[in-house]
C-alpha cells in the first residue's frame, strides 16, 4: 500500500510539471514532437484530444482536492448540521451551494461522492450534480456572451435547470436506497477523527488527492479519446435534415452533447454553431444535458457510484429533460420565454 501511495504522488508531481511545460512551451515542442500531417484525421483526433484533456485535467485536480479536503477537514457532524432535514427544503439549499461551487461536471463527481458518504442525503447529492456545472457565473457569462441575441436560451437553461434538478431529487429520495456509493476498494486515508495533527494530516491530504485523481482521471481518459474521435468523424451536413424536427432534433441534439463531452463552460459557444439548424428547444437539450450527463462523465460516476443508481440517474435525467425541452420549445415558439 505503501508503494503505491508514493508511485500515486510521483505520477502526481511529474503531471504537474507536464501542465506548466505544455503551458510554457507546448505552441514550440508539441508541433514537432506530434506531427501527424501525413495522417490528418489522426492529426484531428490527436489535436481535439488534447484540447479536452488541458481543458478539463485542472477542474479534475480541484475536485479531487475539494474532496480530499472534505475527507479529512470536514466532519460528519458539520455536514449534518449544515444540511435541512426535510427533504424538499434539502433540495433548494443543494441547488443553493451550487450557486457558490464554481466547478465544472467532471470535478463534482468526486467531491458528491465524498459528501454523501459524509453524510449528505443522496437526493440532495444528486442535486448538486445537475446543478452545480451550469448554475455558476462563469456558464451564465458564457451563456449570455454566445446568445446575445436570444436572451431566451440563457433564461431557458437556467430554468430548465432547476426544475430538473426538483424533479430528479424528489425522484431519488422516493424511489431509490441510500446505498449508492460504490466501496472504495483501498482505504486511502482514516477517518477525520483519527487523523493525527500536524505534518502528517497534509501527508494524508496529499496521499487521498492522488488516489483520487488518479482513479477518477482514467476514466477521464477514456471517455475523451471516444469523444475526440467522435467529433471528427461527425458529418454536419447530414444534421440540416432533421434539425428543424422537435422531437428528432432534441434528441439528437442531446445525444450530440452527450457523446462530445464538453466543458459547461465552453460549451454554449458549440451550441450556438448550431443555432441555425436546430430550433430552440433542441440547443436547450444540448446546453442543459450536456453538463449533466456526457461520455466521460458516466465513466467517473460509475468508478464513483453503483451500476444501477448510474443506469437510474442517466435514464431519469435524460428523461425530464427531453420532456422539458420539448416543452420549452412550444413555449418559446409562441413567446412565452
Amino acid at each position: 500500500m505503501l508503494l503505491k501511495r508514493y508511485t500515486g504522488n510521483l505520477l502526481l508531481l511529474i503531471l504537474l510539471f507536464l501542465l506548466l511545460a505544455f503551458f510554457f512551451l507546448g505552441d514550440v515542442f508539441i508541433p514537432k514532437a506530434l506531427d501527424f500531417s501525413a495522417y490528418p484525421m489522426l492529426h484531428s483526433v490527436l489535436v481535439v484530444f488534447l484540447g479536452l484533456f488541458l481543458e478539463s485535467i485542472p477542474f479534475l485536480f480541484l475536485g479531487a482536492i475539494a474532496s480530499s479536503f472534505i475527507q479529512l477537514f470536514v466532519s460528519e457532524e458539520i455536514i449534518q448540521r449544515m444540511i435541512p432535514k426535510r427533504p424538499l427544503t434539502a433540495i433548494f439549499a443543494a441547488i443553493a451551494a451550487a450557486l457558490i461551487i464554481p466547478v465544472c461536471e467532471c470535478a463534482i463527481i468526486p467531491v458528491v461522492r465524498r459528501l454523501i458518504v459524509k453524510g449528505v442525503p443522496v437526493h440532495a447529492g444528486v442535486v448538486l450534480l445537475v446543478t452545480a456545472p451550469i448554475l455558476n457565473v462563469i456558464v451564465f457569462g458564457s451563456t449570455y456572451y454566445a446568445f446575445q441575441n436570444n436572451p431566451s436560451i440563457l433564461y431557458g437553461r437556467i430554468i430548465l435547470c432547476v426544475i430538473t434538478a426538483v424533479i430528479v431529487g424528489l425522484f431519488i429520495y422516493i424511489f431509490c436506497s441510500k446505498d449508492v456509493v460504490k466501496e472504495e476498494k483501498i482505504e486511502l486515508v482514516h477517518e477525520h477523527d483519527h487523523v493525527t495533527p500536524g505534518p502528517s494530516k497534509w501527508t494524508s491530504f496529499i496521499d487521498h488527492t492522488s488516489q483520487e485523481f488518479f482513479m477518477v482521471g482514467r476514466y477521464f481518459i477514456i471517455g475523451a479519446l471516444f469523444a475526440s474521435v467522435f467529433q471528427v468523424l461527425m458529418d454536419r451536413t447530414i444534421l440540416a435534415d432533421i434539425g428543424q424536427t422537435p422531437i428528432q432534433g432534441t434528441a439528437l441534439m442531446m445525444g450530440i452533447a452527450f457523446v462530445l463531452s464538453l466543458c459547461s463552460s465552453a460549451d454554449a459557444f458549440v451550441a450556438a454553431s448550431f443555432s441555425h439548424t436546430f430550433l430552440p428547444g433542441s440547443i436547450l437539450g444540448f446546453l442543459v444535458f450536456g453538463p449533466m450527463l456526457d461520455l466521460k462523465n458516466v465513466l467517473i460516476m460509475l468508478s464513483c457510484f453503483k451500476r444501477r443508481f448510474v443506469v437510474t440517474y442517466v435514464l431519469l435525467v435524460f428523461a425530464v429533460v427531453f420532456s422539458l425541452c420539448l416543452l420549452a420549445g412550444v413555449m418559446i415558439s409562441k413567446g412565452d420565454i
